[in-house]
Order: C-alpha cells, then structure tokens, then sequence
C-alpha cells in the first residue's frame, strides 16, 4: 500500500468550497496542497499552497499539477475523465481513478451500474432520440424526471415533466431530435413518490476496509440541498440497509476515498438509490463540527495511505446551506448568529452571491432535535444579503 507522508504535496482537480474544506484539514495533518481550478481565487485557492488557474481540459496544465503532487484527487465529479486518464497515463496516483469517475458522472452508466448490482433504483430508460422519450412514456409513463446524461449538479440538468407535450419540449431545448445520438443524451426516470431523502458518506482504503457514517436526513428547496439532520429519523432497520447497499457500492466500484450515495425512502421503508458522488459531499458537512473525525480528514487518511478511523458522533446535528440571492454580495447578520455557541459558521470566500450560489454553511449542535431545527430557523431569518 503506497503511504503519502505529511509534508507531501496533494493536487486537487476543482477549486470550490468542497476542496477548500479538503485543504483546511490536510494542512492540520502537515500535507501541502496546489489546486487546478479556473476562476482566479477561487475558495480552495485562497487556502492552499499554490493554484494553477486553467480550465479542467487543459492538458498541459493538469500533467503539470500532477508533476508537482504525491497524489491528486478531485472534488467534484463534473472534471472531464480525460484530464484524470492524462494523470493516470503520467504514471500519477489519482483517487479516485478515472474508471470510477466515468461511472459516476454519466447517469445513464451510473443507473446501469447500481441496476446491475441488483440495488433498487426509480425505473429509467435510455434517451438518444425524441422515439425514445415516446417509448419511454409508455413504459414508464408521467409525471417523470427527464436527467440529462452528464453535467447536471444542484437541480441542473433535471426536470420534472408531467406530459408528453412537456417531455418533447425539453428534449428538443436539449437539442435531442427525431434521429439517434451514438450515445444516450438522457435518461427518462420514474418519479418515485418518497417519504424522506437520505444520504450516507462511506470511506473506503486501499485494503477494501470501508467504514460509514450515520444516515443524514435531507431536505431539498428547488433541487438544491437545504437542511441535513443526523441522526436520520428512520427506523434501525432502515440504517442498516442504508449501510448495505453503501457497502455493496464502493466495494464493487473499488474506490479509494469518501463518497456519498443519495437515496429516496419509500413509505414501505424500502431505498432506492438516486445518485453517486465519488467525493465528499454537501451532507456530510456536519462531520467537521458533529464528528470525531471529518469526512474530509477520512478522505485525505485514504487517498494517502493512512488508517481511515471509524466515524463517531459526537453531537445531533443541523447543516443548513447559505446560498446567494442575488440582492447583495455581503452577508449581514453574522454577529446575531454567533452569539450562541451552539452555531458554527462556514463561509467559502465566494465573492458573488449569486442567486442560489452556495455561499457557505451553518452547522448547529444541540441534542434535542425540535429545538435543533426550530434555532436553525432563526438563524436563516438572521442572516441575508445586503
């Protein structure tokens, strides 16, 4: 098993707040880290050691970024697979590798894997053609969610359509017509009329240990995540599933590293798995301030050879999203907030404020989980843009 000393440099593919939170807890642990992202400053380059400003698919820039790592990682899965094969082809250590990446932002291979699994997911079909969306309605029929193959994240990519007329509409806007693409644009889903979103972040090392952490309960506004609560209110039962099929999921993919799966909760307790993110992700956020050890410490522990530790709870907790709205780029409110020792601020040095841009995070600590999220409540009306 290779072992990436502290004081080795880690490389990160993505300059957003989820490689920013990375970088802060691999320079606790003594690593340097040098991020490749596009946008000048951006919120893991005002943390790191240095930031290569280039696009994902500039090839020169990425053999350069791993020229100067030990090892690199990504931090969001919307990086081309190419640049990460560049990597691979150099000879350079990536977690997670290329292969899993190409599962896993491809809905239509992502659905096809976890299918072939025999893990529950909504009904879908294929979509290269506008005959194809036809078929599909009769097959699996309205209303529907229409996900475009590749690039969606955050509600992006997805739309919910009730008629054929609406279904129509958004594969033409999507540019699929009436003759065949070589490969699917889109995959038509059955929409699947849940109970609760859950969620769970499984870590995974070389030896094929793979540790996870509680079920988080999630609420999304305008498909954007809003609030995490953990423990999840679900039955014991429901947990232990939970923790199957993340199991089931990164042994079969063999990754290395912390990833998330997304699932629906039906009313019958049943889960059907929605989405694979091969990275930290926005629901486990909680465990830098609820946890013993962080998913981003247990993600720099695996992609660099250490033991990856069992995750402990130390606190119920609340993560409510702070996003943008357009009205103003600074943040007002922020010492009302602080006055309670129970809340615990995370901004992403993000400058615009765009409207449902994530801008940074509230962690609430408190036992009883009724007053939990009634302090999260007040806590959203306190702050807003200005």
């Amino acid at each position: 098993m290779t072992i990436i000393e502290p004081g080795c440099t880690i490389g990160v593919l993505g300059g957003g707040q989820l490689g920013r939170m990375l970088t802060l807890e691999a320079k606790r642990m003594g690593y340097r880290v040098i991020t490749l992202d596009p946008e000048p400053d951006a919120p893991c380059g005002q943390v790191a050691d240095a930031q290569i400003v280039a696009p994902y698919d500039d090839r020169e820039a990425v053999v350069q970024l791993g020229g100067r790592s030990a090892v690199v990682t990504y931090e969001f899965e919307n990086v081309p697979a190419a640049s990460v094969q560049w990597l691979e082809a150099e000879g350079r250590r990536v977690c997670p590798s290329s292969a899993i990446l190409a599962i896993t932002q491809n809905r239509w291979r992502e659905k096809t894997f976890l299918a072939d699994l025999g893990l529950g997911v909504p009904r879908f079909r294929a979509i290269a053609s506008v005959e194809d969306g036809e078929r599909a309605a009769r097959e699996i029929g309205f209303p529907a969610v229409l996900k475009m193959v590749c690039g969606g994240y955050d509600g992006k990519g997805q739309t919910l359509v009730r008629t054929p007329e609406e279904a129509q509409q958004t594969l033409r806007r999507w540019g699929i017509s009436e003759s065949a693409s070589a490969q699917p644009r889109a995959i038509w889903e059955q929409w699947v009329p849940f109970v609760k979103e859950v969620s769970m972040i499984g870590v995974r090392d070389e030896r094929g240990m793979i540790l996870t952490y509680p079920l988080v309960e999630n609420t999304h506004v305008d498909s954007i995540l809003d609030t995490s609560l953990v423990p999840a209110r679900v039955a014991p039962e429901v947990e232990d599933e939970a923790r199957r099929i993340v199991r089931a999921i990164g042994e079969h993919l063999g990754i290395v590293g912390v990833y998330c799966v997304e699932m629906f909760l039906l009313g019958d307790g049943h889960l059907l798995v929605n989405e694979i993110a091969p990275r930290p992700h926005n629901s486990g956020h909680y465990t830098l301030d609820a946890c013993v050890v962080s998913q981003f410490e247990n993600h720099v522990r695996a992609i660099c050879g250490l033991p990856i530790v069992p995750p402990q709870l130390r606190s119920p907790a609340v993560m409510v999203n702070i996003l943008g709205d357009g009205s103003g780029h600074r943040l007002l409110g922020v010492e009302q907030v602080l006055e309670d020792p129970r809340v615990r601020l995370h901004l992403y040095g993000k400058r615009e404020a765009r409207s449902k841009r994530k801008m940074g995070h509230v962690t609430i600590l408190v036992e009883d989980v009724s007053e939990a999220l009634g302090l999260a409540h007040r806590v959203r009306q306190q702050l807003r843009w200005g």
